[in-house]
């Protein structure tokens, strides 16, 4: 795509104060979002098209989940659901974990993280070293109560049957909680689209709760239709189907080949068997025909080992 950098995003937008000459930002959340964008140059003459990649590996919590973290936490204390010195549980691959972790312990809340037991032991480290309590179980489908989603569902609303006065637990629920895709689509999309002056021809991402790609899609459209938003659909999900021919399904949930347990990509956190309430927001069948996901396209293994 094509984009020119406005100078202001260039500086960083940190404020600063004239009495003291010193520029900062207001704890965690100040460190959220406007990230840099960075020109792939060896991919950017390989197609003669101009590819940035947003670099939100510089965020606190090293991904865009920070940004999620955040705005889940702000919209449940605006709605009265969290009491100081709460406990927010998730379950998550990890990414989300970390974030939830460092957004927390800005505010005084703690976290409980499940999370499948197959994760690189790397999060699981970085997660109790960020305070947070470490739940791991066996991989499960979605429909089996032991699928680390629900055990971590089930954790939150035992806390809270302890409570006498609600707000001692948050499940944060990250698949279905809308405020994923809000945080996208009011922070990143807009981000995007003045860090590229309003000139963008297509933005490409992968998808696991789908937040990102759906919220960052919605807005881009509504400021410019042409705009292209793509799934990069690892193997093994479900998604590129749903996006491409309208059904969710993947060639390894074939009933001879299906394993109770499975792995279909070495890549983490990304793909997905089911339908998650942000993903849809960014389907046209399923978000009242508002715009969203134009396309996908299927990406091995290999090619992403090759290109990493």
């Amino acid at each position: 795509s094509s984009a020119s950098l406005p100078q202001q995003l260039e500086s960083g937008g940190a404020t600063s104060s004239s009495a003291t000459g010193l520029s900062s930002r207001p704890g965690f959340s100040g460190l959220v979002g406007a990230t840099k964008l960075v020109e792939l140059q060896c991919l950017s003459k390989a197609t003669g098209c101009r590819i940035l990649g947003k670099a939100e590996f510089l965020s606190p919590g090293g991904c865009q989940k920070d940004r999620v973290a955040r705005q889940i936490i702000d919209e449940a204390e605006a709605a009265g659901l969290l009491r100081p010195g709460a406990t927010i549980v998730e379950g998550t691959s990890g990414s989300t974990g970390i974030s939830l972790c460092l957004a927390a312990a800005a505010r005084g809340y703690k976290v409980h993280v499940v999370m499948p037991d197959d994760q690189a032991s790397e999060k699981v480290q970085l997660l109790e070293r960020f305070g947070a309590t470490v739940q791991l179980v066996r991989p499960a489908s979605i429909s089996s109560p032991e699928h680390f989603v629900n055990v971590a569902r089930r954790h939150a609303e035992e806390l809270n049957s302890q409570s006498d006065q609600g707000g001692a637990a948050l499940f944060a629920d990250q698949f279905e909680n809308p405020a994923n895709f809000n945080a996208h689509y009011k922070g990143t999309g807009p981000e995007l689209w003045e860090q590229c002056d309003g000139h963008l021809d297509a933005f490409v991402m992968s998808a696991g709760t789908g937040g990102t790609l759906a919220g960052v899609g919605r807005f881009l459209k509504e400021r410019a239709p042409d705009t292209k938003i793509y799934l990069a659909d690892v193997q093994g999900s479900a998604l590129y189907n749903k996006v491409a021919r309208g059904v969710l399904y993947a060639p390894e949930q074939e009933e001879r080949s299906i394993r109770r347990h499975r792995t279909d990509t070495i890549a983490e956190g990304i793909g997905n068997d089911r339908l998650t309430a942000n993903f849809a927001l960014g389907l046209q069948d399923h978000n009242g025909g508002l715009p969203g996901i134009d396309a996908a396209e299927r990406v091995s293994d290999q090619e992403a080992l090759q290109m990493a």
